[in-house]
């Protein structure tokens, strides 16, 4: 039997939070399925170690539009699938599936406006498979780095985020770290690309610098083995803040201007920290990054690395 799963969403913290349910539809028909992805979900690389899924079909520019929908019924078609799973609901995807030749068909009710990421995902599977299906993801990773040093507690650090309203100030974090080190020996491992060289810049030539080891030329990939040894995560409601509790962190994260209930509810690693003022009513439109509490991080944080 040949299965194909379609997750749209753009973001890596999207693909982490569908883990379960992938994994949950590849053990119900004990079989590894086949993924349509956005390439900026990084799901050839959250999946690489992973046997529930064997093979990434990339939903890059070339299969938008018109032209690019025959383009991807096409590509469907050739794969042969037997059963496909449509985690939205676009009458497009519902369209590739009939003409790409696909007989079993489930899918979102169509035109379905707004939803709760999580909530819909975890109903929809449900139905399919029968079980209750727990909301925590696991990434599947063999590779593992055995060369941290014991004697320091080893912190993830979400300084980036999509957008600067999602992003707690620069000089919050150097502030945070220089109290860690006041009562913790501490690594921080800066968990930012290349668009976010001037914060990582701004860091590494502060007096936390020595401490700060830095993704910035890392992949994903790279970085899981690093993150699955750190003792947690500490910043932004980013894809490292999603990838740190799929592989076991507790993840202090701080929803600033983003749905905490669909985010920051679904795994019970992850720590949700929200503005002055707010519980469990964040949004896209709070812009509260000035009124997350400095003393609130800080006490959460020697909360987690005390345990």
């Amino acid at each position: 039997m040949k299965i194909l799963i379609i997750q749209q969403r753009y973001g890596i913290g999207d693909m982490v939070i569908f883990l379960p349910y992938i994994h949950a539809i590849s053990k119900k028909f004990n079989v590894a399925v086949s993924l349509l992805a956005k390439e900026s979900s990084k799901a050839n690389e959250i999946f690489e170690e992973d046997k529930n899924v064997r093979e990434i079909i990339i939903l890059d520019k070339k299969k938008d539009g018109l032209n690019g929908f025959f383009s991807l019924t096409k590509e469907i078609r050739r794969k042969n699938f037997d059963k496909v799973f449509i985690f939205n609901s676009s009458l497009r995807y519902l369209l590739v599936a009939k003409f790409a030749g696909i007989k079993n068909i489930h899918q979102y009710p169509l035109f379905r406006s707004k939803d709760n990421i999580v909530h819909s995902a975890k109903i929809f599977t449900e139905s399919i498979t029968g079980d209750i299906i727990s909301t925590e993801p696991n990434i599947i990773i063999n590779s593992t780095k055995n060369d941290f040093d014991k004697n320091f507690k080893h912190v993830c650090l979400g300084i980036s985020a999509s957008g600067p309203t999602k992003r707690w100030e620069i000089d919050n974090y150097i502030k945070l770290c220089r109290e860690i080190l006041k009562y913790e020996k501490c690594k921080f491992y800066i968990a930012a690309g290349k668009n976010d060289i001037d914060l990582i810049e701004k860091i590494k030539k502060s007096d936390i610098g020595m401490n700060c080891i830095s993704f910035e030329n890392l992949s994903i990939k790279k970085t899981l083995p690093i993150i699955k040894n750190c003792d947690c995560y500490i910043g932004s409601d980013t894809g490292f803040a999603h990838i740190s509790v799929a592989l076991g962190l507790k993840a202090l994260t701080l929803f600033m201007d983003s749905p905490v209930l669909a985010y920051g509810k679904y795994s019970s690693k992850m720590i949700a920290l929200e503005p002055e003022g707010y519980k469990g009513t964040t949004t896209h439109n709070t812009l509260g990054k000035s009124k997350i509490s400095f003393e609130k991080v800080l006490s959460e944080t020697r909360k987690i690395l005390s345990n």
